[in-house]
């Protein structure tokens, strides 16, 4: 986790103490369990829950100076609980297993992390909907390999981001369910030295689903799910964000970043305004994408449980969520303080001499009767003489002294074919589809 993208709420989810209260609470609520089922005294919890309602703090340090000598991160935290509370502290962990406690609070704490990042998403969904709604009907082109096609509106460009987005929450939502689960079934899964209702009660306390069936870990198919959705979600942020890019260079200029008072662009040219904020994202995507391939890779595991997937999920739980967040917020920004200029879209769209309503043409000819081969060529003669001429020529002018086109459309057909309000006349029904 790197400080400068981090956000406190999320990186708290994360802290090694916060990490240790789930443990707590996962053991306490165990051992209440096994008292009612009377393997264990019913004082042994409540000896566990009068030390926590105290709300005591967690000695980090004095933990690692324990599994500095254990070796391990489970029996040290037993040994730092038992030292605190004393004699009845013997009857925790009670015919669990390490991953019973390590995987189920790793289901907690994605499970807690995944609601800020579906809260981030609902931030980001009502900046885009505010923005689109705004330029539901602003006229700016729309580019099939970064040429000029036909006409499009910025508000069209933003909904289709919306629903991406709104995709996005969905996918998120059901890996949620996928990788909240609860495994407390003891070594190799078997429930040998514990009941299986003792699983049923802290899944239910701790807000999770029973793992139908665990080896010794939760199956990782689940967190392959998890991170691949993670991953698709910096996808579809960084496609938003190289739109951005794109459309702030300075040939283009159709919108930029926000760009403060005081800011500066570049330590050798006062004049720049760069897209760093949408760069950035760019960036970070690449870093959550990179998280989905380890996690795909930790499905394989040796038999009921090896360690394999430990060491790459106590860098990718964290550092995925955290990033994620970071980014969805940094968007968020960027979104809703996107400066916009209709006035450089009007004027990119007409820089071509009227060469984006080509298609109309051509297929008014052959509605005309012309062939469509015939037809295309005889626009396409005239459209390349405006292409060469940089847009100094106009089509329009030129099809009209085309004696082959005007043989089969008038003057008024043909100017008919360059009204650009005719390419929005669905946004409507568009909008409607996405938004309700």
């Amino acid at each position: 986790m790197v400080p400068r993208y981090a956000r406190p709420e999320m990186s708290a989810l994360w802290e090694p103490e916060a990490k240790y209260r789930i443990w707590f609470e996962i053991e306490a609520h165990a051992t209440q369990k096994l008292g009612e089922l009377g393997v264990v005294p019913q004082s042994a919890a409540k000896a566990l829950w009068d030390w926590w309602s105290t709300n005591p703090a967690i000695d980090v340090t004095a933990i690692d100076a324990i599994e500095a000598v254990t070796k391990h991160d489970v029996i040290a935290f037993l040994t730092w609980v038992a030292e605190q509370v004393g004699d009845e502290a013997r009857f925790m962990h009670q015919g669990m297993t390490s991953s019973d406690v390590l995987d189920t609070t790793l289901a907690v704490q994605l499970a807690r992390a995944t609601d800020i990042l579906l809260a981030d998403l609902d931030d980001l969904l009502a900046a885009i909907k505010r923005r689109a709604e705004e330029h539901k009907f602003t006229p700016t082109i729309g580019r099939s390999h970064g040429i000029h096609a036909e006409p499009v509106t910025f508000g069209l460009k933003l909904v289709q981001a919306y629903a991406e987005f709104d995709r996005c929450k969905a996918r998120l939502e059901a890996a949620r369910a996928e990788i909240a689960t609860c495994a407390i079934s003891g070594a190799v899964g078997t429930f040998a030295n514990i009941d299986p209702a003792v699983e049923e009660y802290v899944a239910e306390q701790m807000g999770l689903a029973v793992e139908p069936v665990s080896t010794q870990v939760i199956p990782r198919d689940r967190h392959a799910m998890y991170f691949s959705t993670l991953a698709v979600i910096a996808g579809s942020i960084e496609r938003l964000a190289v739109e951005i890019r794109h459309l702030q260079r300075t040939e283009v200029l159709e919108a930029e970043e926000y760009f403060s008072p005081g800011q500066k662009g570049s330590s050798a040219m006062p004049h720049k305004r760069n897209p760093i904020l949408t760069e950035n994202l760019t960036g970070q995507a690449r870093m959550i994408r990179a998280y989905a391939m380890p996690a795909l890779e930790n499905v394989a595991l040796w038999h009921e449980r090896d360690i394999s997937h430990s060491s790459v999920e106590r860098f990718i739980g964290p550092d995925a969520t955290i990033t994620l967040d970071f980014a969805l917020a940094r968007l968020t920004g960027v979104i809703d303080k996107l400066l916009v200029y209709p006035e450089r879209m009007q004027a990119n769209m007409d820089r071509m001499g009227g060469l984006i309503h080509s298609q109309r043409v051509l297929l008014a000819l052959t509605q005309a009767g012309v062939s469509r081969e015939d037809a295309y060529r005889l626009v396409q003669r005239n459209a390349m003489k405006v292409w060469e001429s940089d847009g100094a020529l106009m089509l329009l002018d030129l099809l009209k002294q085309d004696p082959d086109v005007t043989a089969a459309l008038s003057e008024t057909e043909l100017e008919e074919k360059f009204d650009l309000d005719y390419h929005f006349k669905h946004i409507e029904t568009i909008f409607a589809r996405v938004l309700g």
